[in-house]
């Protein structure tokens, strides 16, 4: 069990509409920090600011201590098998264009025999889910256009599940990439890794995954997992904005062709041509997101001190209370699981949709009652397309979200259709 940690977070103590309490519920979209996080990237700033591995100097010194000390410490978050295969990124967006734009990189010949085996083209056919956010959507419909192969998709059950008996003939022998998520952001199912990195491997195929919503959330072990990519970010995990992380085998980031050029990433530099670094370094050229890199790897300190199996079950029993409230009110509709038989296959969120009112109006209502929720699509508009919607109104929970924040969300919402006129 977590104590109640809304004092670690001062954001929290302030009123917002009318000077009315903040029942926080948007952590799916952005979490908030710590103090712990922010005093770790406030001393940083104040005491050891410097350019990482650029110069001799103290300062210089303490700076790039400080980048790798984080960059290890998410290592340990995640079971990396060594900091090394933890790359910086801006965000999750752009770790998971990072490994597109590599593998495309290497389909166009870049990279040599080392980087052949990444190579895609026609003939050949990508994998994604209907689930999928948009970050690992789009970057594989413009590799599969760059490269003439074939996008292809796992489809979701009414109960927001993936419809797993589809991987034996979605993905066959043409099959070079399976991506997908690891955790819905609408749904909040946990997908069945094992099924499908099994069936990835069964025909060869590497397999990135989507960890957005499980790594902030729930205990996880990328090499326990199988997959051969992950990409995460800081702001979901109680960090700052502007810094992400790739996950990757070792093996296989020291052979994937970098996409972003310049200086820090380099071995050798000629006019007349370049040679890279290992990974993690050969991906992260120009000046790095040191205090935005150093908030995050407190973040992963506080997470892991708190215990993530603790997490988990913490924000799965907000997430219940209000599945379960949902469940019995008329006019709202819950998007994927609603019992608890499965509890553990979904994450501490809940997605509904309100009879007759635009969602927009759903969280401006919950807003004025100092409600903070997140509407819209939430860029997933193929799997709101799938449930017959254009969008939804989506509650999510944290390490500092209570249960009355629980029942003021599930009070606001059996307002809404009567605040409307919308009949019962």
């Amino acid at each position: 069990m977590l104590p109640d940690l809304r004092d670690d977070f001062p954001l929290l103590a302030r009123t917002v509409r009318n000077g009315k309490p903040l029942a926080y519920l948007d952590s799916g979209a952005t979490a908030q920090r710590p103090h712990a996080v922010l005093h770790a990237m406030d001393e940083f700033d104040r005491l050891h600011n410097g350019a990482v591995a650029r110069g001799a100097h103290l300062l210089a010194e303490e700076a790039t201590e400080a980048f790798e000390g984080a960059r290890a410490s998410v290592a340990r978050l995640v079971n990396a098998a060594s900091p090394d295969e933890i790359v910086w990124t801006e965000n999750a967006t752009a770790a998971l264009n990072l490994v597109a734009n590599g593998i495309g990189n290497a389909s166009m010949g870049q990279g040599g025999e080392e980087s052949a085996r990444f190579r895609i083209g026609a003939g050949d056919s990508i994998v994604v889910t209907q689930a999928e956010h948009h970050a690992n959507l789009i970057p594989w419909q413009q590799l599969a256009a760059r490269t003439g192969a074939t996008l292809r998709w796992i489809e979701i059950g009414d109960d927001g599940r993936h419809r797993l008996e589809q991987l034996a003939t979605v993905i066959d022998d043409t099959t070079k990439i399976v991506a997908f998520t690891h955790a819905s952001n609408v749904t909040g199912v946990v997908s069945d890794v094992a099924a499908f990195v099994a069936r990835a491997r069964e025909v060869g195929a590497y397999t990135v995954l989507d960890a957005c919503q499980s790594v902030p959330h729930l205990p996880v072990d990328f090499q326990a997992l199988g997959v051969d990519f992950a990409a995460f970010s800081g702001h979901k995990m109680l960090g700052p904005t502007g810094v992400g992380a790739l996950w990757g085998r070792k093996e296989l980031l020291d052979v994937l062709p970098p996409s972003v050029f310049g200086g820090g990433a380099i071995k050798v530099v000629t006019l007349e041509e370049t040679t890279w670094h290992p990974a993690p370094t050969r991906f992260e050229a120009g000046t790095q997101p040191v205090t935005q890199a150093v908030g995050m790897g407190a973040a992963a300190e506080y997470l892991m001190a708190l215990g993530m199996d603790d997490v988990a079950t913490h924000e799965r029993r907000i997430a219940q209370i209000i599945r379960e409230g949902v469940s019995q009110m008329p006019g709202v509709r819950l998007l994927g699981p609603i019992g608890d038989p499965d509890a553990d296959e979904v994450l501490g969120l809940a997605t509904v949709v309100v009879e007759g009112v635009h969602t927009h109006d759903v969280g401006q209502v919950l807003d004025d009652l100092g409600i903070a929720v997140r509407v819209g699509h939430h860029c997933a508009q193929p799997l709101h397309k799938r449930f017959g919607v254009t969008g939804s109104t989506r509650a999510s929970a944290h390490v500092y979200t209570t249960e009355e924040d629980a029942h003021r969300f599930l009070e606001g919402l059996a307002s809404v259709r009567e605040f409307f006129g919308v009949p019962a």
